[in-house]
């Protein structure tokens, strides 16, 4: 059987992201009295909004690309790249919720995470197709 520790941490922990950041617009839900289901009226509570739904967006691409990575090309690069993409993913969280302006650091550096994993995968699976 075929390990793939760095990969599984990696999925564990943005998974740990994805449930602070929803637990964080539950809390600002409660302390700006934003009832459910609207999704605007104070503006921290936005920005906790915000905050959730790109980082879901954003896990919703890297963890496929993560494990494709992880399979064809090694599980070493995929934790590496994986774990820049959840650093800079909570650089984002943090810089959009003290300053939505200062967000752009933190998503490009997660995004150019994501897509040395998407070009990687790619690679890999097109390399084994080839052969």
């Amino acid at each position: 059987m075929t390990s793939f520790p760095l990969a599984s941490l990696v999925t564990l922990l943005v998974l740990l992201l994805m449930a602070v950041t929803g637990v964080n617009v539950g809390r600002a839900r409660e302390r700006y009295g934003i009832k459910a289901p609207a999704v605007t009226g104070h503006a921290m509570f936005e920005r906790a909004f915000r905050v959730q739904m790109n980082t879901l967006e954003s896990a919703a691409l890297l963890l496929p690309a993560l494990w494709i990575y992880a399979g064809y090309i090694g599980d070493r690069g995929a934790g590496v790249m994986g774990i820049i993409w959840l650093g800079a993913r909570v650089w984002y969280a943090v810089a959009y919720m003290s300053d939505p302006v200062k967000r752009s650091g933190g998503y490009g550096l997660s995004f150019l995470a994501f897509v040395g994993l998407w070009l990687g995968a790619l690679w890999g699976v097109g390399r084994v197709m080839l052969h």
